[in-house]
């Protein structure tokens, strides 16, 4: 199956440090992937080189938002390059506008796909208009497809914890990606969100984008996964599906300390 992604011997050094080492790693359209390994494996620092946060000292990222065209290397583009190519993330700890609502928030992720500019902004000429009413009008579609279509209005540092991390998602969903990175996006959930979590990402994977996944809640792993790599200081150890992964003694050992039963 062809890749939307494609990670070949990615390092990054830190001075002395090498925090990735030789890393390879492959997302397909339409699936979801997950990375997983205990804190300071080096799983944050992978996303932040995919998406332009660092530059990766050796190695390639290639990418296309569609298996019709030609990959480009990612190495060394801006973040706001790699968005529009079409991979955008979340991040471990949220990040959103706290003082803006939680339409705002989503409309700033539109923006990235705006064509006015910012003479349009400011001259306000009918299409700039029209434009902007389009911002509104599917930004508050992808609010209805997170569910927070009852919330327009609210503050976002007013929001529950659960639903500022789906107006992260939407936000990041409405960059319109290819490829969308979910750091941790269970973190700090109840039963009942990580849930609604779940059937979101698969609702997200089943309209067609791929998901590569940062996560330490087991479950929702191997649930959701239709591929999993393990990392451990910086190295990639395993890969396979959830069963594999699930009985292979290395992982067992080193991150799940026994067979895990999903």
């Amino acid at each position: 199956m062809a890749g939307l992604l494609e990670v070949k011997q990615l390092s990054m050094d830190f001075g002395g440090l090498r925090a990735l080492d030789r890393i390879d790693l492959q997302v397909n359209k339409a699936e979801i992937v997950a990375l997983i390994g205990p804190n300071g494996a080096g799983k944050s620092t992978f996303f932040n080189c995919l998406t332009g946060i660092y530059v990766p000292s050796s190695g390639d990222i290639y990418f296309s938002r569609s298996l019709n065209r030609e990959k480009e290397r990612l190495n060394g583009l801006k973040p706001d390059k790699i968005t529009r190519k079409g991979l955008a993330r979340t991040f471990q700890n949220i990040r959103l506008f706290s003082q803006m609502t939680v339409l705002e928030n989503v409309m700033i992720g539109r923006h990235c796909r705006t064509k006015t500019g910012i003479a349009g902004a400011v001259l306000q000429g009918r299409s700039s208009r029209l434009e902007e009413k389009q911002i509104v009008d599917d930004s508050y579609d992808i609010l209805i497809k997170v569910g927070l279509e009852n919330m327009v209005n609210d503050l976002a540092e007013n929001l529950p914890y659960g639903a500022q991390r789906r107006l992260e998602i939407a936000r990041a969903l409405a960059t319109e990606p290819a490829l969308l990175l979910l750091d941790e996006p269970a973190a700090g959930m109840n039963p009942r969100e990580t849930t609604e979590l779940n059937e979101l990402i698969t609702m997200i994977r089943d309209q067609g984008a791929a998901i590569l996944l940062i996560e330490h809640d087991m479950k929702l792993v191997m649930n959701l996964s239709d591929r999993i790599y393990v990392m451990d200081y910086g190295k990639k150890i395993a890969e396979g599906n959830a069963a594999e992964i699930r009985h292979n003694k290395l992982v067992i050992r080193a991150y799940l300390g026994e067979e895990f039963d999903a």
